[in-house]
């Protein structure tokens, strides 16, 4: 079995920042490509930003230069750092644990940005 915990999120004023981790434990063999997601109220999950294994990343358009993904892959871990921060990022923030065919989510934690 595998779980994925996020943690990280909370409350800040417009402008400030946030460090979200995400750990992953359990049966899982390699993950290959870790992502984040965010879904606003009333909005579709989207992604947020993903790395793969090698360390290619991808960003949404929204988020270049202010949120930065990283990894580690000896343990597991995922990280986003989130600077800058809009009231617009406020959402429920996902991390995403791909292992070939698999994906495994998270419960998700909350980022509120008060303007």
């Amino acid at each position: 079995q595998v779980q994925v915990v996020e943690s990280g999120g909370g409350l800040v004023q417009a402008g400030g920042s946030l460090r979200l981790s995400c750990a992953v434990s359990g049966s899982i063999f390699r993950i290959n490509h870790m992502g984040w997601y965010r879904q606003a109220p009333g909005k579709q999950r989207e992604l947020v930003a993903a790395m793969s294994r090698s360390g290619n990343t991808n960003y949404a358009d929204s988020v270049k230069g202010r949120f930065t993904i990283s990894r580690n892959n000896a343990n597991n871990t995922g990280y986003l750092q989130m600077n800058s921060l809009k009231p617009e990022d406020t959402a429920v923030y996902y991390c995403n644990a791909n292992s070939y065919a698999m994906n495994y989510w998270g419960q998700g934690t909350q980022v509120t940005v008060s303007s």
